[in-house]
């Protein structure tokens, strides 16, 4: 039998939002943030030749410029002052949630409440400004390189340093904001915006190749049923879960004895979310970047790394997939689910796994049925990031369509409609609780009907 609550949700009206004046000032509060995010994609770097630039991104559009522009939204192509994008603070999070669970001392500011978060945080912007300025350090030695800056020199390199890792901290502030004072993950926003932001650019060039006969009409309609294919079955996996029953026993408080309750554990098919495709990306984009605005000047090395791991490659693909796979493992056990700490949280409430043990048996049976489910998962994540990448390669796709920008896409989207659903039940909840406490004191206030006299 459902819920008061699931009930509610269940009957929640989209109409409600017109009465929740709260959840509307945080939605304009979000889009106005996001409108300055995206006016600052096209403020340009100091010292920049625009007319080369322009032209090296046509002929770099096809491949490493088009994987760029989905994580910066087309700053980078432009080279605006958010050319990093949000992607420094991304990975710098990432490093620090994982050190997080590997070195004692910053374990034990995890469980130190809103003083470690906060702690911890700072330490985030930190190692952020450090990747931002290497960074940006080698993004401005790799524009001298490639002749597209008016100056080259060293004044050059500090206006092109300060003005990149500006844009990624004032980034990182926007996203705080809007996460603290607006609606949804401000970090996953501002990727999906810029995402969102370059499609029909992408839509446009993939229909004019149609248009001149490079990609013939079956391929243009076979890409379209997959690209829904793909969101469709990225839907259902985000919202797959492995339930595992957890029984309470009878407890007795004060005088009354309260029978024993069962619920459910929820484990999602993909614990990590989106992180691992994300982490494997920036690696693998690292020799690429470095080789695209480096012009002629790959040694040896670098061109050979750049034969096999092209986009595209089998060793590429095989990489790919070994680094989402391995990410999916890695940040599931050590950040996303920790199973020793749910096992210790079910045992100090009093619940348990029926036949399993409280405690240490506990943790093994969540390792168990975790390492299980993530079989599935790290192959839903590799499968839905590289089909799209070899059909990319095979028929000359734009990247838009691609497994990672999919992912992300729905998985922010989704989150931002649980939130705004979430606050509309607040809202609603609110509204009842006023209602009852209205009623309460018209009752309190009514006087006692008199009695008529009774007859003697």
């Amino acid at each position: 039998m459902a819920s008061a609550a699931e009930q509610m949700a269940a009957n929640l009206s989209w109409g409600a939002l017109g009465k929740a004046t709260e959840l509307r000032q945080r939605i304009w509060f979000t889009i106005g943030l996001l409108i300055i995010y995206r006016l600052g994609t096209y403020i340009p770097v100091p010292g920049i030749d625009g007319a080369a630039l322009r032209n090296f991104m046509e002929q770099a559009q096809s491949g490493i410029g088009g994987i760029l522009s989905m994580f910066t939204g087309g700053a980078l192509g432009r080279m605006g002052v958010f050319a990093l994008g949000i992607m420094p603070y991304i990975s710098a999070s990432i490093i620090v949630q994982l050190l997080a669970s590997m070195v004692p001392s910053l374990e034990q500011l995890k469980k130190e409440g809103e003083q470690g978060r906060k702690k911890i945080n700072q330490y985030t912007r930190y190692a952020t400004v450090a990747l931002a300025l290497f960074q940006a350090y080698g993004l401005a030695r790799s524009l001298e390189a490639g002749g597209l800056a008016n100056a080259p020199g060293p004044f050059f390199q500090a206006s092109v340093v300060i003005t990149l890792v500006g844009g990624t901290m004032f980034l990182m502030w926007l996203g705080e904001q809007i996460t603290a004072r607006g609606i949804g993950n401000g970090i996953s926003l501002i990727i999906f915006v810029g995402i969102v932001a370059e499609i029909p650019a992408a839509l446009a060039n993939f229909f004019a190749q149609g248009r001149s006969g490079a990609i013939s009409t079956p391929v243009i309609l076979g890409v379209v049923v997959m690209v829904i294919a793909v969101i469709a079955f990225v839907v259902f996996m985000e919202r797959a879960l492995r339930k595992l029953r957890i029984q309470y026993p009878r407890r007795q408080v004060g005088m009354k004895i309260y029978d024993g309750q069962s619920s459910h554990l929820p484990i999602k098919v993909n614990p990590a979310g989106v992180i691992p495709a994300i982490f494997a990306s920036s690696l693998l984009l690292l020799p690429i970047t470095i080789s695209t605005f480096s012009g002629n000047q790959t040694g040896p090395i670098m061109s050979t790394v750049l034969a096999y791991f092209g986009p595209g490659q089998p060793l590429y693909l095989l990489f790919f997939a070994a680094m989402i796979v391995f990410f999916t493992y890695f940040y599931t056990q050590n950040v996303s689910f920790k199973s020793d700490d749910v096992a210790d949280n079910l045992k100090n409430q009093g619940g348990f796994i029926p036949g399993i043990r409280p405690g240490k048996r506990t943790e093994e049976y969540l390792d168990y049925v975790v390492n299980r489910v993530l079989v599935i998962g790290s192959a839903y994540l590799a499968g839905v990031c590289l089909l799209p990448e070899i059909i990319r390669h095979q028929w000359s796709v734009p990247f838009y369509f691609g497994g990672t920008s999919v992912l992300i896409v729905v998985s922010v989207t989704m989150d931002t409609i649980n939130q705004v659903q979430s606050h509309l039940l607040a809202h609603q909840y609110e509204g009842l609780i006023e209602k009852s406490q209205l009623r309460g004191k018209r009752k309190a206030g009514t006087a006692k009907p008199r009695r008529a006299p009774s007859r003697r």
